[in-house]
């Protein structure tokens, strides 16, 4: 079984993540169980380049084949905001209750499709031989206009998918899953690591 380091400390990502590679023969490793704890600087522009950074960054530090997501929401009515900034947008520490709440209130005064949005995730993978390959998924939403769902994490309870009728808050995890930006990058990965490994 192939070890792949997952290079990221969000413990809901690696549950996700893990729940998707279920049907995958790879063991995905943590960073912590692969022993490694460095704060990665993640000043690329694009998600593209943060999932670089980071896979690059841990396989260079383990020698193993590393594993990285970027991924955040982007509101057009915010001019993509919070896009990259997304986990540090208001302060790292910052609660997603407050963050969501501020961007309802900052809609307020939009209708319809001036809400839309989207999840957007980028997925780079780092081989020891120096290649880097990057996947990028979205899943199109509107800002609902209350949080809704205790499913998921982050932004969750606020993007509202018309297709399901609900947030990606209050989608059971499978369905999400086959879904979300990260489900569906992570597919695309999936038939590339097929052919890699």
């Amino acid at each position: 079984m192939k070890k792949i380091i997952f290079a990221t400390t969000n413990e809901n990502k690696v549950r996700e993540v893990n729940m998707m590679m279920e049907d995958f023969d790879v063991e995905l490793c943590t960073m912590k169980a692969a022993g490694v704890d460095v704060e990665i600087v993640e000043d690329g522009t694009t998600f593209e380049e943060n999932a670089v950074i980071k896979a690059k960054t841990i396989m260079e530090i383990t020698g193993e084949i590393a594993i990285a997501d970027d991924s955040g929401l982007e509101v057009d009515y915010l001019d993509g905001a919070p896009g990259i900034y997304s986990a540090r947008f208001l302060g790292e520490d910052t609660s997603y209750d407050i963050k969501n709440n501020y961007i309802i209130d900052k809609l307020k005064d939009a209708k319809g499709k001036e809400r839309s949005a989207r999840f957007v995730c980028a997925i780079a993978v780092a081989f020891p031989d120096g290649e880097v390959i990057t996947c990028k998924g979205t899943i199109e939403g509107l800002i609902a206009y209350e949080q809704k769902g205790k499913n998921g994490f982050g932004y969750d309870p606020i993007v509202y998918v018309p297709e399901y009728e609900m947030t990606t808050g209050e989608m059971a995890p499978e369905l999400k899953n086959s879904i979300s930006h990260r489900g569906k990058a992570l597919e695309q990965m999936k038939e590339i690591l097929k052919g890699r490994l």
